[in-house]
């Protein structure tokens, strides 16, 4: 429990970095709103031509009388607004930190000098961080999207689906923003994919805290926006303690030298051959 309530105080603890440097806050905040009109615009033509769609999707059901030819267009429609607005909320985070990698590069950096310790600035070309960014979230989103699927069924169970399976819910979405999230900060130190989520693993509670905490925020899209440069900024700090160097890692402190004669040593003696 103590590693999982840290894990929810690095998220306030990010909130209240960026609540101190105001001008870093609405720097953060750019990704987030050009990614928010960009899927607010996506999800309004998808409303306007929906309907277009859902005919065109249909046409054994052109020559259906009323009200079935409707009945089943209405839903149709209905399941495709629904569909996009879950891949909206599912891949908001992942866009946005696609698109804002520079942004939030920068952000991290400053976070990184503010605390102290700053590793130096990955020599990357940004198209290359880009490129890697993007191939890391699709990885990361097809995992979710395959536990999402399991968890879907799950939740047609009587009493589990309504009681165990929203937990793990939050559970598995928290792991994996954590992991987006805490991407950047790490990606600084040269640490890839498969290890980020090794130290995770290794680190559950404490990814599990601050990842649930980020998942129930980010339920609101008009709150994400307003909490992801405190977000990234949490996970910056978060991630400095994952890279730290912990206890099991280090290499045992060699043993003292001790004075000749001592328990546990081999004294030099002569050896008498006269008693032999």
């Amino acid at each position: 429990m103590r590693d999982f309530a840290a894990g929810v105080g690095y998220l306030f603890q990010g909130q209240r970095w960026v609540a101190r440097h105001g001008r870093w806050w609405g720097f953060g905040m750019i990704p987030a709103l050009i990614t928010l009109v960009g899927y607010v615009a996506a999800l309004a033509a998808l409303v306007v031509w929906s309907g277009d769609v859902a005919d065109w999707a249909t046409p054994f059901a052109d020559h259906w009388t009323s009200p079935w030819q409707g009945l089943l267009r209405g839903l149709v429609v209905v399941a495709m607004v629904a569909g996009g607005g879950l891949l909206a909320l599912v891949t908001f985070t992942a866009v946005t930190l696609l698109v804002g990698q520079p942004f939030y590069e920068s952000l991290c950096e400053k976070v990184d000098a503010s605390e102290g310790g700053a590793p130096p600035a990955p020599d990357v070309p940004l198209w290359r961080e880009l490129l890697v960014s993007a191939r890391d979230s699709l990885q990361v989103l097809l995992r979710v999207a395959g536990l999402g699927l399991l968890l879907f069924a799950a939740g047609f169970i009587p009493v589990v689906g309504q009681t165990v399976v929203p937990v793990l819910g939050v559970c598995v979405s928290g792991y994996y923003l954590t992991a987006e999230l805490s991407a950047v900060a790490l990606q600084r130190r040269g640490i890839g994919q498969r290890e980020r989520l090794r130290l995770l693993r290794r680190r559950m509670p404490l990814a599990l805290g601050f990842g649930a905490g980020v998942t129930l925020l980010f339920l609101v899209p008009f709150v994400t926006v307003l909490a992801m440069p405190g977000a990234v900024a949490g996970a910056t700090l978060l991630g400095r303690e994952l890279a730290a160097p912990q206890p099991e890692d280090e290499p045992e402190d060699e043993p003292e030298d001790r004075p000749e004669g001592h328990p546990g040593t081999v004294a030099e003696q002569p050896v008498d051959f006269s008693k032999e």
